[in-house]
């Protein structure tokens, strides 16, 4: 389990950075999260493996008025450091902002789009507009990429958490043509190789969005709508950008990769929206 020093961590979280966090965006009447995304997508990030740009822009934006706020100089400080030695801080407003965007499209009648998609470390479950409440699962699987000195794929347990709903919104790794770097750090291929990612992501999406652009694509929208139907028909799954956990409680992250959604999950989905629409 989690040890003395997660637990104690979780409580100053809870009690102290929280609260202060709650107050300072009430004085500054909130953060707008969409334009600050795409400042990231110029700056280097893809917001799964990469938050940097968008952890530094949120806390410009936040420390005047944490400051406003909070009386306690050294608690203060404590936050202003929390936040600024964390790159991936961002993720958690990533996540929060994909489920924020996905859910007011869900419940569309006869919709194929995918609303959400999560993994526990034994499955890998999908959710559809157009199929109600249902979860659509299949076994999750195993991680390729690189391991933090001292661990390998012995250590790593399947992919597992939340943050694949940022590539329900076409960031992650279906913006990886804006983060170069992350190709490496995740172990795929050479930074060359990340447009290519989003680029085949395109081919089982929608549309573009055209408010979050990237430069090296010559300002195109990142791949936005995942069509079950587009993914059963080409045999692509989604790119997962994907932090590795130890399969042993209470060590954590151990490397970072790249995983594809099971096909299986879009198969049944496909077969479900066919009945509901009395398509054979």
């Amino acid at each position: 389990g989690n040890d003395a020093s997660v637990l104690k961590r979780l409580g100053w979280l809870r009690d102290t950075l929280g609260p202060a966090l709650g107050a300072a965006l009430r004085v500054g009447k909130g953060i707008d999260l969409k334009p600050l995304v795409a400042r990231g997508l110029t700056m280097g990030d893809e917001m799964h493996q990469r938050n940097l740009a968008c952890s530094s822009l949120l806390l410009r934006t936040l420390a005047p008025d944490l400051a406003r706020t909070t009386d306690d100089r050294t608690a203060l400080a404590e936050m202003l450091a929390f936040i600024g030695s964390n790159d991936q801080f961002f993720l958690n407003l990533a996540m929060v902002l994909g489920k924020a965007m996905m859910d007011p499209v869900h419940g569309i009648e006869g919709s194929s789009v995918v609303t959400a998609m999560s993994r526990n470390g034994t499955d890998f479950g999908i959710r559809v507009s157009g199929l109600g409440d249902e979860w659509f699962t299949a076994p999750v699987e195993m991680p390729v990429g690189l391991y933090f000195p001292g661990f390998s794929a012995d250590d790593a347990n399947p992919d597992m958490g939340d943050s694949t709903i940022v590539e329900t919104i076409g960031l992650g790794g279906f913006a990886m043509a804006a983060a170069p770097a992350v190709a490496g750090f995740v172990g795929a291929g050479v930074p060359s190789s990340a447009a290519d990612f989003t680029r085949t992501m395109g081919e089982i999406t929608l549309t573009q969005n055209p408010e979050w652009t990237i430069p090296a694509l010559d300002y195109q929208g990142v791949p936005t709508g995942i069509d079950i139907r587009l993914v059963v028909e080409t045999g692509i799954a989604p790119t997962i950008n994907t932090g590795i956990a130890h399969c042993k409680p209470g060590i954590g992250q151990v490397g970072a990769g790249v995983v594809k959604a099971p096909l299986a999950c879009f198969e049944q989905a496909l077969k479900a929206l066919a009945a509901r629409l009395g398509v054979k």
